[in-house]
């Protein structure tokens, strides 16, 4: 399964030391995922392994052999159930002494999961904890638990709710990264036959303004490669609402009207952000 998955190329690859490890076998897991960090070619953009939780017993073996054992490789760790800004500096000063030790050049990253309600509670103060932290990430299926939602489909859409139960929590969250420069990115899709609803989930969660959405299984980074990357149609409206104000802006206007709308610097930011999107995935030059 490991050298399956450092064949795929989406943006991150995560191996998880979490959820997916029973407690007996967490050492042998580690070692493995260290084994494989170091010695496998990976496609990725970026490696990222979940760890244990800040406060666990295995959190602090866990980021010291990833450190010592897994080379420049390893990009971002990814901390589950963050609830406390403390939580973050403490990684941020292990890392930060780990690193010096080595002669790492190159910081690895964190990206904070919000699963809990202290961690909605406190997510903007966890957010600006460290210059290290570079997204927060909803973690559906803990929160549905704390909250006493009973969900039992990981990030699943309830028909009978009149809206979309994760509006405020990710909206929260997407205020909270962004007031700090990180991204937001939506968590799984436990149904991972279900294609249209994963689907449905994420074009909710990127009207909301989250940057990407977690897949649990390889089947369904297409499907959220497909809503998170902009249409031909978008990037060609983008491209054309930015000639015409420049056109205005070259007519010493700010305003002006495009297909019967009014567009203004506002909408030229939307644009630039779609084409620069556009750009990041290789649609357009």
């Amino acid at each position: 399964m490991l050298a399956k998955a450092a064949g795929l190329a989406p943006d991150i690859v995560m191996l998880d030391l979490e959820d997916a490890v029973a407690p007996q076998r967490k050492d042998e897991a580690r070692g493995l995922v260290v084994e494989a960090i170091a010695g496998l070619e990976w496609t990725a953009a970026t490696v990222a392994v979940r760890i244990n939780p800040v406060g666990s017993r295995w959190c602090l073996d866990d980021v010291s052999a990833l450190l010592d054992g897994a080379g420049p490789r390893l990009d971002l760790l990814i901390v589950p159930k963050v609830e406390a800004a403390s939580q973050v500096h403490f990684l941020d000063h292990l890392l930060a002494a780990l690193e010096r030790r080595q002669g790492r050049d190159v910081p690895v990253g964190l990206d904070l999961q919000i699963e809990t309600v202290r961690g909605v509670d406190r997510c903007e103060e966890v957010a600006g904890a460290a210059a290290r932290v570079e997204a927060l990430v909803f973690g559906p299926g803990d929160y549905a638990a704390t909250i006493g939602v009973p969900q039992l489909t990981i990030g699943a859409i309830e028909a009978s709710y009149p809206g979309d139960q994760w509006h405020y929590v990710l909206s929260r969250l997407v205020v909270a990264a962004k007031a700090r420069g990180l991204a937001a990115i939506d968590g799984p899709y436990a149904a991972i036959r279900d294609l249209d609803g994963l689907r449905e989930a994420a074009n909710r969660a990127r009207l909301l303004g989250c940057d990407g959405k977690w897949a649990l299984h390889p089947d369904q980074i297409e499907a959220l490669n497909g809503v998170f990357s902009p249409s031909a149609d978008e990037l060609a409206r983008a491209q054309a609402v930015q000639d015409a104000l420049q056109g205005a802006s070259a007519d010493g206007r700010g305003v002006t009207a495009f297909a019967g709308e009014m567009i203004d610097e506002a909408t030229r930011k939307s644009a630039e952000d779609l084409l620069a999107r556009g750009r990041a995935a290789g649609l357009i030059d």
